[in-house]
């Protein structure tokens, strides 16, 4: 807690906010990582999160509901037709005229074409699918250029600005306005969201951005939003625009 009441009071003490991080200086926070860190994330031998990915490719060929059928029956080689996917992701859905995330669309999928039960938010069930998912797109750059998303970027970037919580803090205070400072003996990072679904070793687990959002809202003794809110679909859309152009990094490691 006085670790939490320092970090707040040094923040607010700090030098007027310096506004967005400028599109040259954006990168992932794999940089700020140890050696050994960044070496564990790229070898899928030692990446725990890999462990996810494999069930969730059993999984997608598994057949499921009262269609009877599976994630592979619809789209084939997750190979080909989820690559560049979860890039783009949140995405406008036309049929519902929603925002969703990419754990939102593998439910919606399950609903509306399987027939199934929706999987609940942060179940190793639904970690694992999305894990396998957001791997097709390892390497590819983020970016929508669907204008649909406009009014949920801008909500996001409202929320990701606005001060809340007990300390009285924003994300962007952190993000956007410190990022390269130290908190501890660990750098404050950018935030890029380029590595989710992520193994963190915090967590021990693998867990979804909507999970990290949430810790950082307790942390500032803030009340988190619901799993799956038009909030946190907000902030996630804002984030991914934030990082265009980065490359994905799924499943990415972090401390």
């Amino acid at each position: 807690m006085m670790r939490r009441m320092a970090l707040a009071l040094s923040l607010l003490a700090a030098p007027a906010a310096a506004g967005e991080i400028p599109a040259a200086e954006r990168r992932s926070d794999t940089v700020t990582m140890s050696p050994e860190l960044r070496a564990m994330q790229a070898d899928d031998m030692a990446n725990p999160a890999s462990l996810w990915a494999l069930d969730g490719q059993g999984l997608w060929g598994a057949r499921a509901g009262s269609a009877d059928k599976s994630c592979a029956d619809c789209h084939g080689d997750a190979r080909v037709s989820m690559k560049g996917v979860a890039a783009r992701y949140p995405a406008f859905d036309a049929n519902s005229g929603r925002v969703l995330d990419l754990e939102a669309r593998i439910n919606q999928c399950r609903s509306d074409r399987q027939g199934a039960a929706p999987l609940a938010m942060e179940s190793r069930e639904l970690l694992n699918l999305t894990t396998f998912v957001a791997l097709q797109s390892r390497g590819e750059p983020i970016g929508s250029q669907d204008l649909r998303l406009a009014p949920a970027i801008e909500k996001g970037r409202q929320l990701f600005s606005a001060r809340q919580g007990q300390l009285n803090l924003s994300c962007a205070i952190c993000h956007d306005d410190n990022w390269g400072r130290k908190l501890g003996s660990a750098t404050v990072p950018q935030a890029h969201p380029t590595g989710y679904p992520i193994y963190r070793l915090e967590w021990q687990s693998v867990g979804s951005l909507q999970r990290r959002l949430r810790n950082c809202m307790v942390g500032m003794r803030a009340e988190p939003y619901a799993f799956g809110s038009d909030e946190f679909i907000a902030l996630e859309a804002f984030l991914m625009s934030r990082a265009q152009g980065l490359p994905v990094e799924a499943p990415a490691v972090r401390p």
